[in-house]
């Protein structure tokens, strides 16, 4: 057993969840699955002059002259957009996800005996629970279009269509969305059941990998927007707009971390999950929520990935079985986890 605290100062860890980019496409609901049907969603340029609405100094908004003043002022963006043909009522979003076998070896690890207490931990996680919990979650979050985003969002119908792309396990299935709320993961259904094997086997090494293509269609009215990913403009001084979205040789699309961010959206086991009514997060070492500014798995409170790790890999038993399920689950999702001798 490694002696708790002597933790590898190189250590890395593959991602096993790899989901491609998704490309989107318009089509009708009735005539969804005919492919000649589908066309590529391409983006579109705006110009548009809004109006001032951020807050405004005291010494602006208490003083009416300067306020119209400010007002007036002509607030003029460039934007890219993205909606619907106007006889298409329908998204069609398709990726590929590919999942790989052996989370319990790291890619990258200098300290042998650390090495052999991490796998022994990670191998008996195996042995004990096949990746049964974990496999159902990201089968629900493929079944649930929990991808969608925002495109999931006022739709009236949502179906996802799943294949396996192995020529030796050939399956398919085909979901509801609606069927599975994106607050739950407690669900007894035959098809979920299913996809989960597949994807427990893979990751418990059964198969070295398994390779799904996934299609969901979203019936979300004719004409109207939808969302690709957005572009993070790193040096604004050089572009003339002031909202980029994503495209992948000219189809809009979305970003493959953004297909795997709500793949890895399972951690109900955060602190105060039953308390603060926001549901699953993304599964992360500090259980880092960007766009709420929060931490839910604060170090303080001993919740942390690397807290919890460094006991799980050095042979200890972790006191709850949902904390081994979210350190493995970190370890699905990749990362550099070694410990540095700086302070």
């Amino acid at each position: 057993m490694a002696k708790k605290g002597n933790v590898a100062s190189v250590l890395a860890f593959e991602k096993k969840l790899v989901p491609s980019d998704a490309l989107m496409f318009g089509t009708t609901w009735e005539k969804r699955n005919d492919e000649t049907l589908s066309t590529p969603l391409k983006l579109q340029e705006k110009s548009v002059r809004g109006t001032i609405s951020n807050r405004l100094k005291a010494t602006i908004k208490n003083d009416p002259l300067k306020l119209n003043a400010e007002v007036e002022k002509p607030n003029l963006q460039r934007v890219d957009s993205c909606a619907l043909g106007e006889e298409q009522d329908t998204l069609k979003l398709k990726f590929t996800l590919k999942i790989l076998s052996g989370v319990q070896n790291p890619s990258a690890c200098n300290n042998r005996e650390f090495n052999i207490t991490l796998t022994q931990a990670a191998n008996e996680y195996i042995t004990n629970t096949g990746f049964k919990e974990l496999a159902k979650r990201y089968a629900i979050n493929i079944a649930n279009g929990r991808y969608l985003w925002r495109n999931r969002v006022g739709a009236e119908n949502i179906e996802v269509h799943v294949n396996v792309l192995n020529e030796d396990r050939k399956k398919e299935w085909m979901f509801d969305a609606h069927d599975f709320d994106l607050l739950n993961f407690d669900y007894n259904n035959a098809d979920i059941d299913s996809l989960s094997t597949e994807i427990a086997e893979t990751l418990s090494g059964k198969h070295a990998f398994l390779l799904l293509e996934i299609t969901a269609f979203s019936k979300i009215g004719k004409a109207q927007d939808v969302y690709p990913s957005e572009e993070l403009v790193l040096d604004k001084g050089k572009s003339d707009k002031s909202k980029v979205l994503y495209q992948v040789n000219g189809i809009a699309g979305m970003h493959s971390q953004k297909i795997g961010n709500a793949l890895r959206t399972i951690d109900t086991w955060y602190p105060g999950y039953d308390d603060l009514d926001i549901g699953p997060i993304a599964i992360e070492p500090y259980g880092a929520v960007t766009n709420l500014g929060t931490a839910f798995r604060n170090p303080k409170e001993k919740a942390d990935f690397y807290t919890l790790f460094d006991s799980f890999a050095c042979g200890a038993k972790l006191e709850k079985t949902q904390d081994v399920h979210y350190v493995m689950a970190v370890l699905v999702r990749g990362g550099v986890f070694g410990e540095s001798g700086k302070e």
